[in-house]
């Protein structure tokens, strides 16, 4: 029998047309979309099994984590403690004596021992040149020759008035001798022979002439002087070396018109220096003035960017005053320049050895300024800091030099904290090496 269906009634016709089509229990899921709800018959005491599982393992990392930062917190606390009981530790340096002097290095200039422009003292045309720069000349050595017409003239009316003045000179002597046997012969007439006034016209007579004879003397050494003064000026037709030297310019040629004099409108002929020795001037700073000031302090000249070649000379003068704007006083350095090495104009380093004037050196970073003067923090052999007040003998900037109350071998410390006292223990490191300031070189910057 079939059970009963709800379904309307249909036609045996159309059952056996369409009869039902079994599927199997997957597909049919599958394609109905639904969610099997059959499992397995442990599948809950899995899950309670995982879920317990996690939360054993949550629980212990918990547990490890707590432990982790109860010793880290444990291990910085004591940490802590430990440094604030701990002597803080502080770098050293060993104070050194002062065995020599510091060296002192400061730009400088060299100039010729002789520089002088050669101007026309006539005034003319360049007729020659003979020299030309860069050669080298004699005292007296002909440098250009001038062609001066007018001059010429005048030298040459100059003499002719003076012969003209000496034919002057022979007669009025002739005069004066006439006049004077005149005068002779009326003088020792017998009285009543001629009167006392014919005697004394011919006494006026010769004194006349003789004031005549003077004139004429006068214009012969006027005339004279005219003479030697175009024969001088004559004389500089022909330019001259004024001394030994180099011809470090010429401005003339053949043809120019010169004139006379050094004013600002006239145009030099040449310029000439003398090398040898030359004169090395150097600015020192105020600090090392006085040391410098005395004469015979020996210096090395170096070329700028060279250190090859080294000259040596020696302090001759200095100005003994600064200058208020630049603090620094000219000193002059002497230096034998016989292959003409140098030339004047270079810029050159000196380097000078200044005497030593503290007790010992230490670096820069050892000094403590403080309200009541420049203090040294030494430590002792127990490793208790004492402040020590100190004199600066010297001061290069890296280096300094200390008076009285430092002593070769005194350890200081280096870059002291404000957070140690005096008499606090402090933790040594290990000194430094020597310091290397000892004879160190100073470059002064102004």
């Amino acid at each position: 029998m079939q059970p009963p269906d709800s379904r309307p009634d249909s036609s045996a016709s159309e059952r056996e047309e369409v009869p039902p089509v079994a599927l199997p229990d997957d597909t049919s899921r599958q394609e109905s979309g639904g969610v099997s709800t059959r499992f397995e018959p442990n599948t809950g005491k899995q899950v309670k099994k995982v879920v317990i599982i996690a939360a054993v393992v949550l629980i212990i990392g918990f547990i490890a984590v707590r432990i982790e930062r109860f010793l880290h917190g444990h291990v910085v606390a004591s940490a802590a403690r430990s440094d604030s009981t701990a002597a803080p530790p502080v770098d050293i340096v060993v104070a050194k004596p002062v065995t020599v002097g510091q060296d002192l290095v400061l730009p400088g200039q060299t100039a010729a021992w002789y520089e002088s422009t050669i101007y026309a003292r006539v005034n003319g045309y360049v007729a020659r040149w003979w020299v030309d720069i860069g050669d080298r000349v004699k005292k007296g050595q002909l440098l250009a020759t001038i062609e001066t017409p007018e001059l010429d003239a005048q030298l040459a009316a100059s003499r002719a008035a003076l012969k003209a003045s000496q034919a002057q000179v022979t007669a009025r002597e002739a005069e004066s001798e006439f006049a004077g046997t005149t005068n002779e012969r009326w003088r020792d007439a017998p009285k009543g022979v001629v009167s006392e006034q014919e005697r004394e016209a011919k006494k006026a007579d010769y004194n006349s002439a003789k004031a005549r004879l003077y004139a004429a003397r006068a214009e012969v050494a006027l005339d004279q002087s005219r003479v030697d003064q175009y024969s001088a000026l004559a004389a500089f037709k022909q330019v001259r070396a004024p001394f030994d030297g180099i011809i470090t310019e010429r401005k003339i040629d053949v043809g120019n018109l010169v004139t006379a004099g050094s004013s600002s409108s006239t145009t030099s002929l040449y310029r000439i220096t003398q090398n040898d020795p030359l004169r090395v001037f150097v600015d020192v700073p105020q600090r090392a003035a006085g040391e410098l000031m005395k004469q015979g302090i020996s210096a090395q000249i170096r070329e700028a960017g060279s250190a090859a070649a080294v000259f040596y000379g020696k302090v001759t003068r200095s100005a003994d005053a600064i200058d208020p704007q630049a603090r620094t006083m000219r000193t002059e350095v002497d230096l034998p320049n016989p292959d003409n090495a140098l030339v004047p104009g270079m810029y050159v380093t000196v380097s000078f050895r200044l005497p030593a004037k503290g007790q010992v050196e230490v670096p820069a970073a050892a000094m403590i300024f403080r309200a009541g003067g420049p203090e040294v923090a030494r430590v002792g052999s127990d490793g208790k800091v004492q402040f020590v007040k100190v004199t600066i003998a010297r001061d290069d900037g890296s280096f300094l030099e200390l008076g009285p109350g430092i002593a070769p071998g005194d350890r200081l410390v280096l870059n002291i904290s404000s957070q140690i006292g005096a008499g606090e223990t402090v933790a040594v490191s290990n000194p430094p090496l020597a310091p290397a300031g000892t004879g160190t070189v100073a470059a002064a910057a102004h």
